[in-house]
């Protein structure tokens, strides 16, 4: 089971460094939408939090 995680792993690290070699803007939009939504779900728990409190 291991051995099949580690070889998943080496393929995801693989797909990545393809998608970024050869389509670098699209990568770019990828993190930059990712980043995005990462933001708006620590200001949702923020907003909730203050509610809370409140």
């Amino acid at each position: 089971m291991a051995q099949a995680k580690k070889i998943v792993v080496y393929l995801l690290i693989v797909f990545v460094l393809y998608t970024i070699i050869t389509s670098p803007k699209r990568a770019a939009d990828l993190v930059q939408i990712g980043f995005e939504g990462i933001s708006s779900a620590a200001q949702g728990v923020g907003q909730f939090m203050t509610q809370l409190i409140s």
